[in-house]
């Protein structure tokens, strides 16, 4: 299969999982056909330990419909990546992506992303998977709700009922028992959406498995520590979850009371998707106290009223029983998220009677954690095949 496939001229379309639409697809594009050997390459490239390689893959851009932040219909992208093995029956990963601040870097657009190599990692071991961009990323319209509970949930059951969709046309089913992975903004992600399985978010699909890496799962203390410069790149994500949160929930009335001059004037359409981290690092200064006003930073590190309870959400999504053993990952040499995030969510866990496990990498930064955990992660969900 390869090309462009439309939903609207394709012979035997998808037909939509619910009768809104959402998780039907509207197209699929070839971005990625790779053998075996081709698999581990991009996977070493990558940084990757590549041993648990089996298969060939094949991966499209799949784009389906959603909705919005605002409950409206909308569109969105992921990655849908498929193993040349021949089974029919194929388990389920859903892999969730962290903290991305230009459409293009995701999985489904850029060939040299981390979050691509996962998905292939996952694919080449048997498996299907589900990476989706979340919204207004990739080829998503509109600017992307970051750390937005509901529509991340949303946009990644959905891409799972669209990926569904999309295998049967090449004659495959997906396991219903997902196993939900996710990196950094993907943590907190892994457990929203596992919850919303378990809940029965989807007449088809249940939770089968945990392995958030990396997660800011104490969403508060981390934006704390932004105000406070005591994170790695700390303006840039403080102003990412300003102007995205003001977007959602108008955390200001005017650029002025949260941003200095003369960063007031221009931060805003730093954040719409369309500018590279490295185009934004440029442009603002590096600390968040001279980026932002006192107010605002103390607004920050003491929330209160609708932003407190906005941020609780964040800070709870480990507040539960799964009935899955959860196993976190992360590494004590990060200084992007502090390690105690992955201890923050294990007490919340036991607290609640949940079968857990946290594995230190080591003395890795944010994104060599990803890297070095990918592969346990494999052998986590080698151990619960079905």
């Amino acid at each position: 299969m390869s090309g462009t496939w439309s939903a609207a001229s394709h012979s035997s379309p998808a037909k939509p999982e619910r009768s809104s639409g959402t998780g039907s697809i509207v197209s699929a594009t070839l971005v990625v056909d790779l053998d075996a050997k081709e698999v581990a390459a991009r996977l070493e490239k990558a940084g990757i330990e590549a041993a648990q390689v089996r298969y060939g893959v094949r991966a499209h851009r799949v784009v389906y419909r959603t909705r919005g932040a605002d409950g409206r219909p909308t569109t969105a992208s992921q990655l849908v990546v498929i193993p040349k093995n021949g089974k029919r029956d194929l388990q389920t990963v859903s892999w969730l992506h962290g903290t991305t601040v230009y459409r293009g870097d995701v999985a489904s657009v850029n060939d040299a992303s981390t979050d691509r190599a996962a998905a292939l990692l996952f694919a080449s071991t048997g498996r299907a998977v589900s990476a989706p961009d979340y919204l207004g990323l990739g080829v998503g319209p509109g600017t992307h709700p970051y750390g937005d509970p509901r529509t991340t949930v949303t946009a990644s059951v959905d891409a799972l009922r669209a990926a569904r969709a999309f295998a049967r046309q090449d004659r495959r089913t997906l396991d219903r028992h997902v196993l939900v992975s996710g990196f950094s903004q993907g943590g907190p992600a892994t457990m929203m959406v596992g919850r919303a399985l378990q809940q029965g978010a989807d007449p088809y699909f249940r939770l089968g498995a945990l392995a958030p890496v990396a997660g800011p799962f104490d969403l508060s203390a981390f934006e704390a520590a932004a105000a406070d410069d005591k994170v790695v790149r700390s303006s840039l994500y403080l102003a990412y979850f300003a102007t995205a949160w003001n977007r959602l929930y108008g955390l200001y009335d005017t650029p002025g009371q949260a941003f200095r001059a003369p960063y007031d004037k221009t931060v805003e359409s730093l954040f719409d998707g369309d500018h590279k981290a490295s185009e934004i690092a440029a442009a603002l200064p590096a600390a968040s106290k001279d980026l932002f006003t006192p107010e605002f930073l103390d607004t920050v590190r003491h929330p209160t009223g609708k932003l407190r309870q906005r941020m609780n959400a964040l800070d709870t999504t480990c507040d539960w029983h799964p009935d899955v053993p959860v196993h976190l990952y992360h590494a004590r040499g990060d200084k992007d998220v502090a390690f105690e995030n992955a201890r923050y969510c294990q007490r919340q866990l036991t607290a609640n009677g949940a079968v857990n496990r946290l594995t230190d990498i080591g003395d890795l930064d944010h994104n060599g954690t990803v890297r070095a955990a990918l592969p346990l992660v494999v052998r986590q969900f080698d151990a619960i095949r079905r």
